[in-house]
């Protein structure tokens, strides 16, 4: 049983044990493999690097460990995805609103918040490392880092997802680490899409989505473009259902990647009706352009990017030529910073340069 997204984990290990076929299982351990605070709780175990954490029902449960720990901290809810609900907060009141908040707020996967994980901030690039497993034997896919950075007053906004050189030593450290830590969490098949952070001393796990990558799969024709023929989706099927195809599949990526590219997402710095959208239009006609997945047409409402939820669209670009790519991302960040993505409908609503965003009180340290 494969699942297609993260809401599908719980319910392809139920299935797929009560069927008896190739599982993880729903006992042991990791049986909420969904919940971050019980993840970092088993790597620890095991003696890998985790994050200083505490989470909690109610306020007086991470109350002492805020107040211990140095600011800013992360606060997100224990089951969530992507973005949602992630919170660098500077000080004690704003973790303490946050916190309320979160149980407010519906989930993006469905229901609400139940519990709320307070965590140390990670200093250092974000890095994802794909997986693909069968009975414990782990092959990396693909690894990627994370262009997150600071945009319309929120701190983690995605910009992107370029890929990593399988040879170099980052990638080296993300690899090895990442296997331990699906060990530790008892990971013995299916797919893996672990956000790590390399900090000065050493990688250390922001998650494990016990998926493939999301995205709606947008990323696979670049995915497939730089292995010379293959992707996660193709290493986590063979996983389950073709063993000699699965153990033909390298550990890890070919190095040189075989093409150049990235995943570009689409940042607004306005917001409003859209009455047009000529810069999706020039974006199709760029000399590496490959994909534009987006759910803004004329009539949609779009609002300042803030989060994974509130973008406007992913890009994918992949030339023979990395300058082309260059140039066609560079021209893509132009027009999001001089708003020519979108014609908007005239209003009071206020559409914002670039150059005038007030970032004076976030936090200028890489991103968790």
């Amino acid at each position: 049983c494969l699942c297609g997204g993260e809401a599908g984990v719980d319910a392809a290990d139920a299935l797929s044990e009560r069927l008896m076929v190739r599982t993880n299982g729903t006992e042991g351990a990791f049986a909420f493999r969904r919940d971050k605070k019980v993840q970092q709780e088993l790597i620890k175990a095991a003696g890998i690097r985790s994050i200083r954490q505490a989470a909690g029902k109610q306020w007086s449960d991470v109350e002492s460990f805020l107040k211990s720990e140095s600011f800013p901290v992360v606060l997100k809810p224990t089951d969530s995805a992507g973005t949602d609900g992630v919170k660098l907060c500077h000080d004690l009141e704003e973790a303490k609103d946050h916190f309320a908040n979160l149980f407010e707020a519906p989930a993006v996967n469905g229901g609400f918040n139940t519990e709320v994980l307070c965590q140390e901030f990670l200093r250092g690039k974000e890095y994802v490392v794909d997986t693909a497993s069968r009975d414990g034997e782990h092959k990396t896919m693909a690894v990627w880092c994370y262009d997150k950075r600071q945009a319309n007053g929120a701190a983690f906004v995605y910009f992107g997802m370029l890929p990593i050189d399988s040879a170099s030593l980052e990638a080296k450290l993300l690899i090895n680490y990442t296997n331990q830590v699906l060990d530790a969490l008892g990971m013995k098949n299916g797919a893996g899409h672990a956000e790590v952070i390399l900090t000065a001393s050493g990688p250390c796990l922001v998650e494990m989505n016990c998926r493939a990558q999301g995205g709606d799969g947008n990323w696979r024709p670049l995915a497939r473009a730089l292995t010379g023929g293959y992707s996660q989706v193709e290493g986590y099927v063979d996983a389950y259902l073709e063993k000699k195809a699965f153990h033909a599949l390298p550990r890890v990526p070919p190095s040189p990647a075989k093409a150049f590219g990235q995943e570009v997402v689409l940042v607004s710095y306005a917001q409003g009706d859209v009455i047009g959208t000529p810069g999706y239009d020039e974006i199709k006609e760029l000399e590496s352009f490959v994909y534009l997945e987006t759910g803004v047409s004329v009539g949609s409402k779009v609002e300042h990017t803030i989060d994974l939820l509130t973008s406007v669209g992913s890009v994918i670009v992949m030339h023979s030529d990395e300058e082309v790519v260059k140039r066609d991302v560079a021209r893509i960040r132009e027009m999001e910073k001089n708003n020519e993505l979108f014609q908007l409908k005239q209003s009071g609503l206020m559409m914002r340069a670039v150059s005038t965003m007030n970032f004076q009180n976030l936090s200028l340290g890489d991103t968790q």
